[in-house]
C-alpha cells in the first residue's frame, strides 16, 4: 500500500498568489494611509489660514468708522475729487 502524502507543492503555488496579493493589499493600505494623513495636515493648515484670514478681516472690519459716522467710506462708489478750489491738482509756480 502506499501511503497518501499531502500534495505540499500545491499548496505553496497556491498560497504565493495569495502572499503577494496581501503584500500588494499591504502596500495599497499603506499609501491609502499616507494619503489621508496628508490630507488631514493640509485641513488643518487650510483651517489655520481661514482664521488668520477672518482675524484679519475682523480687525480692518473694527477699524473702520460706525455706520453712524458721517465720515463713513462709501469702498464701492467711484472717488470723489475733493471740491477744495485751493486744491486742484495744478503743479505749484513757486
Amino acid at each position: 500500500m502506499t501511503e497518501h502524502i499531502p500534495h505540499v507543492q500545491g499548496d505553496s503555488t497556491e498560497s504565493d498568489p495569495i502572499a503577494a496579493s496581501l503584500q500588494r493589499l499591504s502596500k495599497k493600505i499603506q499609501l491609502i494611509a499616507d494619503a489621508v494623513k496628508a490630507l488631514h495636515q493640509d485641513r488643518i493648515q487650510l483651517e489655520t489660514k481661514i482664521e488668520d484670514a477672518q482675524k484679519r478681516i475682523q480687525h480692518i472690519l473694527s477699524r473702520l468708522p460706525e455706520q453712524s459716522d458721517g465720515r463713513q467710506l462709501n469702498l464701492l462708489s467711484e472717488p470723489v475729487t475733493p471740491t477744495n478750489p485751493e486744491d486742484d491738482n495744478e503743479p505749484t509756480t513757486h
